[in-house]
């Protein structure tokens, strides 16, 4: 599960667009122009970026090229499809680019892809104790057990064994697992920690949620 910023100025295709991510697994938060993406971008912390070019507020490829080495893996989506504007995308710090119209499986695919490459996300299989969890397809097994999990259960759970023996801070699970347009009431993840506590421990996993009391939560093996 990856958190993904939509620049796209046409609201509807955006929509459309995060919604099929959305259907994929990711977490997705839509902007309308290069302003509203680098608002978004200095508000919470994400793991890919689909970008139109021809934005109301400037054009998409001097942004990029504006911060090079500063974004995530970006995927270009735009209709320039000529051969000098791919080079002229992918020159200025651009990782991928799909002309439109596009398929929506083949940009799910394409970012997966950006999401696969060394240095930004690791899709190894990830186990503690008798849990094991495969990111890839977001699956959760407890002793070979299948184990039937949430969205935001699953995208919790990957992000505490990510980081298994360490604490997690509060503000950075609700960054994983909400977008923007998401009300998040104050007691919101300590809910979803509550409900995969459950799970787990009916599932007889090995694995312990700790709680420490006002900063987060830490993945760890129960003792024996």
């Amino acid at each position: 599960m990856a958190r993904i910023l939509v620049v796209e100025d046409n609201e509807r295709l955006a929509r459309l667009i995060a919604d099929g991510l959305t259907a994929q697994g990711h977490v997705c938060d839509c902007v309308l122009s290069l302003g509203a993406a680098d608002d978004a971008l200095h508000a919470a912390q994400f793991d890919g970026l689909v970008l139109d070019l021809g934005l109301p507020d400037g054009d998409g490829v001097d942004w990029l090229r504006q911060r090079a080495g500063a974004l995530p893996p970006v995927l270009v989506l735009t209709a320039r499809d000529a051969l000098e504007d791919r080079i002229r995308g992918l020159d200025a710090g651009a990782d991928d680019y799909l002309p439109k119209p596009f398929e929506m499986r083949e940009l799910a695919a394409r970012l997966r892809a950006l999401l696969r490459r060394p240095g930004e996300r690791h899709d190894a299989v990830l186990t503690l104790a008798n849990l094991v969890y495969d990111p890839a397809g977001q699956s959760v097994q407890v002793d070979k057990v299948a184990l039937e999990l949430t969205r935001r259960e699953a995208a919790l759970i990957e992000l505490l064994l990510r980081r298994a023996g360490q604490v997690v801070r509060r503000a950075a699970i609700e960054n994983s697992l909400y977008t923007f347009d998401e009300a998040v009431t104050p007691n919101a993840v300590e809910a979803v920690v509550s409900r995969l506590r459950r799970k787990l421990d009916e599932a007889g996993a090995a694995v312990e949620l700790h709680t420490i009391r006002g900063v987060g939560y830490m993945a760890r093996a129960r003792a024996a």
